[in-house]
Order: structure tokens, then sequence, then C-alpha cells
């Protein structure tokens, strides 16, 4: 199987990536297809090892500095859509305006969501106590959290007081209300800490 991508197409997508204001779009296969094209290259580079001729060692010379190079541009990449994922999130949450993810990656809309999400708990744990007209009972409700750690994976759900929480991931470490983080002490989801 020959890979879609190449040294050639990881430039130009960094290059329009760098160039462009919004997130470009990338084939949904595009991690699958650059994995499959390192991996084309580690089985030449294999090959070549039995090979003794000056030739292959030239072109081996080539392909390993190609492999160095893709991976300072797939890191570049990764970061320039990294940033705007992270602006995006930030302004979504920021706003509550429902942005076009369809420019995102699977594993890309997955990092959206979970910042989204963290910024939008975050902020509605630390502005609405403060701008709550109840605000003695907000602090009462601040001194009665707990800190836990996720034991397992967990999607986001609904708590008692209306907030979003999670996802959480394995090993997440959080700060909750004493009441739901009993609940979720008692069906094993978290342990405290």
């Amino acid at each position: 199987m020959v890979s879609a991508i190449n040294h050639e197409i990881l430039y130009d997508l960094l290059r329009r990536e760098k160039t462009r204001p919004e997130l470009q779009k990338l084939e949904k296969t595009f991690l699958q297809d650059v994995k499959e094209y390192i991996k084309e290259k580690q089985e030449f580079l294999e090959s070549q090892k039995s090979e003794s001729s000056i030739f292959s060692s030239k072109e081996s010379d080539l392909i390993v500095k190609q492999m160095e190079q893709t991976a300072r541009v797939l890191k570049e990449l990764y970061e320039k859509r990294e940033t705007k994922i992270l602006s995006l999130a930030l302004s979504s949450s920021r706003t509550k305006t429902k942005y076009d993810t369809s420019q995102l990656l699977p594993e890309e809309l997955s990092l959206y969501e979970s910042i989204k999400d963290s910024l939008n708990n975050t902020r509605h744990n630390i502005i609405k106590p403060i701008l709550s007209p109840k605000s003695e009972k907000s602090q009462d409700s601040q001194e009665n959290l707990r800190q836990v750690k996720f034991l397992n994976p967990t999607p986001k759900f609904l708590g008692k007081d209306e907030a979003i929480y999670g996802p959480f991931e394995q090993d997440y470490i959080a700060l909750l209300p004493s009441e739901l983080a009993e609940v979720l002490i008692k069906t094993k989801r978290v342990e405290e800490i």
C-alpha cells in the first residue's frame, strides 16, 4: 500500500496552516496516512541494510534526513493546529458560540471538546459563586470540596448544581463538591486523595 502522504505534501500542509488564520482541512485519515508514510520509509531503510552498494547508502542517508525533516514538520504542523484549537475552544467557552468544527480531525475534536468543557466548568465554579446573590452559601459550598482521582475515563455529566463535569481521563485529579464526590466514590469512579 502506498501512502497518500509524502514529504512535499507535509510541507505544503504546514505552509498553508502557517499562512492562514483558520484551521485547514485535513483528510480524516491524515494521521493514519502519516503513520503509513513513516512505516514505508522505515521498511525501505531496513531493506537497504542488507545491501552494501554506495547508491543504497546515499539513498538511505537521504531517507534518514527526510524522516528527520518529516518529524520536525509534523511537530510544527501539530503545534500550529493545537494553538488554533486552544484559541477556538477559549473563544467558544467565553462567548458560548458554537463554532464549525468540521475542519478538526476526530482526535482534535476530542481535544477541543475537553478544553472547552474544562474552561466552562472552571469558569462556572469560580465566577458563579462570586456573582451569586447567595454568596455565603456559595462560600460554604467552596469549603465542601473534595479532591478525588478518577479511576477510569469518565464521560461528561450534569451535576445536581447544573454544572457540567468532565470528561475526565483516568488518573485525572479534580476538586468536586462533597456530595458529588461521595456518589462517585460509592460507584467506584473515583478515590479520594
